[in-house]
């Protein structure tokens, strides 16, 4: 079984929940993807960290560090970072605060994002594309270029169309279809 295989049957099993929900947009669905109880399991992080460091590559980015709004984005950006680290590459992480601390530095981006550097928003599910144009607000606020997105899941073609229409190029491991065709 490749790697990609083998994270898509990880999100099935962790992460695939049938039912009635209220997605972040307000939109109903009758299916929820909770792609943290595959982000922050073990085999999810290793999975993710070779699968993201190999799409980062077969699209030409060549980012200094990657990071998203927290709380989703922090374990796909960790996972790619480390899986960057054993393969003798330099890449950091970083976190986009929801909101500034009211204390410390005050910072918003938290992390080894610094100005001037070419960065990759990172994000587990993409749907309509806000919490990544949310990042992307506030990166390119604090000087950082950012190259693209990627994606564990892209949920829905209208947050691809989104970011695209930004100028911001998605790059996902999976898609919402690919996980309910399998389960």
């Amino acid at each position: 079984m490749t790697d990609r295989d083998r994270l898509l049957t990880l999100l099935r099993e962790r992460s695939l929940r049938r039912g009635d929900f209220v997605l972040a947009s307000g939109a109903r669905s009758s299916y929820y993807i909770d792609a943290r109880l595959t982000t922050m399991s073990g085999e999810g992080q290793r999975l993710i960290g070779r699968l993201g460091l190999d799409a980062l590559d077969r699209a030409g980015w060549r980012p200094a560090a990657l990071g998203g709004l927290t709380l989703g984005a922090d374990p796909v950006a960790y996972a790619v970072a480390h899986a960057a680290a054993l393969a003798d590459r330099r890449l950091d992480a970083f976190t986009v605060r929801k909101e500034p601390k009211d204390h410390g530095t005050g910072r918003l981006i938290e992390g080894n994002m610094t100005p001037g550097s070419d960065v990759v928003v990172v994000e587990d599910v993409v749907t309509t594309g806000g919490s990544a144009l949310r990042a992307i607000e506030a990166i390119e606020r604090e000087g950082g270029r950012v190259l693209g997105v990627l994606a564990v899941v892209e949920r829905d073609a209208a947050g691809r169309r989104r970011l695209e229409e930004a100028g911001h190029p998605l790059v996902a491991l999976c898609t919402a279809e690919e996980l309910l065709e399998g389960s």
